[in-house]
């Protein structure tokens, strides 16, 4: 009967398909008792990476908790993010550390002398149990372009009280941050407009 497809199904044995089910996910759910704060990595080439992060941001938020936002990149952009977010000024830290995109700054010393400085500010909100969430957007690129190690990261993240969560964004996420992380998104690109059809960046969905 498990071969068949729900269509195929009566509705009876609909019913027992579906109360199966039902009992297997009671039971993982009653084993899944335990919290923690999670590491979190959204990787991967596909678009959404940083969406997705700031999704559960506004989930953090409509729960009451501190938030903390670190820009390593798109600073330049001064995203429409960050105009909705201010609403939330009393709950929210949001920092656009970066300048542009490499290829827009052509100077890797500066670029590293930013990353520093966007890492040091990281640092204080991953210490700081005041914050619930921790975005570290852009982060994996950084580490991918040689701006911070991940040693650097994974000793900083190390230091994160217990309940605290961090998400860290970008593609090219190193496979030492990946096994250290308790959670780990790959979006992988199928379309995209820009490349197939020359659609450029619009308001309201790439910023």
């Amino acid at each position: 009967m498990d071969s068949q497809t729900d269509t195929t199904l009566t509705p009876e044995q609909y019913r027992q398909k579906m109360q199966r089910r039902k009992e297997v996910q009671e039971q993982r759910v009653a084993k899944a008792s335990k919290t923690k704060g999670l590491i979190i990595v959204n990787t991967g080439n596909g678009k959404g990476k940083t969406t997705a992060a700031l999704g559960m941001v506004m989930r953090a938020l409509g729960h009451g908790y501190r938030v903390a936002i670190v820009q390593f990149i798109k600073g330049a952009w001064e995203p429409a993010e960050k105009a909705v977010f201010s609403r939330w000024s009393d709950q929210l830290e949001f920092h656009a550390m970066g300048e542009g995109f490499t290829w827009e700054t052509q100077d890797r010393t500066r670029d590293i002398e930013k990353a520093q400085q966007a890492w040091e500010m990281a640092l204080s909100y991953i210490r700081n149990s005041e914050y619930k969430l921790v975005l570290l957007d852009e982060v994996n690129v950084v580490m991918k372009l040689g701006y911070l190690t991940v040693e650097t990261v994974l000793a900083g993240l190390a230091e994160k009280p217990e309940d605290t969560h961090v998400i860290l964004t970008g593609r090219g996420a190193p496979e030492a941050l990946i096994e250290r992380a308790d959670l780990v998104t790959e979006m992988t690109l199928v379309k995209h407009p820009f490349r197939e059809q020359g659609v450029k960046a619009q308001p309201g969905i790439e910023y």
